[in-house]
């Protein structure tokens, strides 16, 4: 390679050859220096017997894990309706925006439902329940209404 060549400010091989000669050690480790946080070093604890036993090396800790537990909810065992296809039945025929509350609260009762928790999947499956019974009225009484009026309206013509 020709030094011409390289841009201004490059470096050139012996400046890289100083560089990876160290020019101290570097520091040694304190043991009596332990710092918060960090647990002593026990060295009267006694080492693992048996034959595949690997003992700590002198001067180095022990240190026991805990097995790791995981916690996890089972589904209920008497699982409380969720109103899903009285949901869907509300949403489509009766009146829409109620229904889609309604579904919204049916699909959260069954999450709460698999996940085990009792009282959120109560109180969401007494909303779904109420949305739907309020939907259903509403849907009932505006068909009456239409039909009322729908006749009212021919009879005066």
């Amino acid at each position: 390679m020709n030094p011409s060549n390289q841009p201004h400010g490059a470096w050139n091989s012996s400046e890289k050859s100083g560089m990876l000669q160290p020019t101290q050690p570097p520091p040694a480790y304190a043991y009596q220096d332990i710092p918060a946080g960090y647990p002593q070093s026990f060295p009267s604890q006694p080492a693992p017997q048996g034959p595949f036993a690997q003992g700590p090396y002198p001067g180095q800790s022990v240190v026991t894990v805990q097995p790791t537990v995981f916690v996890t909810a089972a589904p209920l065992a008497n699982p409380l309706p969720d109103y899903l296809c009285y949901s869907i039945f509300t949403m489509v025929c009766c009146c829409l925006p109620l229904g889609i509350a309604a579904l919204v609260f049916s699909c959260s009762t069954r999450n709460a439902n698999y996940s085990g928790q009792q009282a959120l999947a109560e109180k969401n499956s007494k909303t779904a329940r109420t949305l739907n019974h309020v939907a259903l009225v509403v849907g009932l009484v505006g068909t009456v209404l239409v039909i009322v009026l729908e006749v009212v309206v021919i009879k005066n013509r």
